[in-house]
């Protein structure tokens, strides 16, 4: 197993899938990218990996898999294991797949509202505010509600990758002036998954102890 992850220390995508390497405890060999300013990941050798101009980039092997929740899937379905696999139920599956299409559809405003804030990147702040905020409020919700079961993950009785793709979106939010004080139970969740064996820290994610 070679695994080579294209990574740029400071982005949220990235940090999705350092996240699941070490929840998987899975070594890896980190290419630090200078995705900002230097914008590395739009040249040669990189944007011939993924011809889309993002990160990150994970290389395993002879396949390359780009973008952080493909990431996610990927390393999930290849070396986790039961305890990492799509659930049994049909019902938790089809949360499981309806999450990760949030992910991937809904959560891109937070990724670029952060980028805004911490470097000036071009966007329109507010808006991307205003949208990543709608969004983590439909994730508080959903988490009220499993709370008020007795459940402690977005879908089915453990933690899955679901809870990896969505957590830095919440963790990291403070960065673009989205406070934590309105979201109890995503804290609760933070609390909870920073406990969890494996956990990678980064600049900008709350200490909630």
């Amino acid at each position: 197993m070679t695994l080579t992850l294209y990574n740029f220390d400071l982005d949220e995508d990235c940090y999705r899938v350092r996240l699941m390497l070490g929840l998987l405890s899975l070594p890896a060999r980190l290419v630090a990218v200078d995705m900002i300013p230097g914008r590395e990941h739009e040249k040669p050798p990189l944007i011939d990996l993924n011809p889309g101009g993002d990160l990150p980039i994970l290389v395993d092997g002879p396949a390359t898999i780009c973008g952080g929740v493909a990431g996610l899937v990927w390393l999930a379905r290849r070396y986790g294991g039961a305890n990492w696999a799509a659930p049994d139920d049909a019902a938790d599956y089809a949360a499981c797949l309806s999450w990760l299409d949030f992910a991937a559809a809904e959560l891109p405003p937070t990724r670029a509202a952060r980028n805004a804030s911490l470097f000036g990147l071009p966007g329109d702040l507010d808006a991307l505010r205003a949208r990543g905020r709608r969004a983590l409020r439909r994730m508080e919700d959903h988490m009220t509600l499993r709370g008020l079961d007795g459940a402690g993950w977005f879908v089915g009785a453990r933690v899955s990758i679901v809870d990896v793709a969505l957590f830095p979106a919440f963790a990291l939010s403070r960065d673009w002036s989205v406070g934590h004080e309105g979201f109890p139970a995503l804290r609760r969740w933070l609390r909870r998954f920073r406990a969890l064996p494996g956990f990678a820290v980064m600049p900008g994610i709350p200490d909630y102890f």
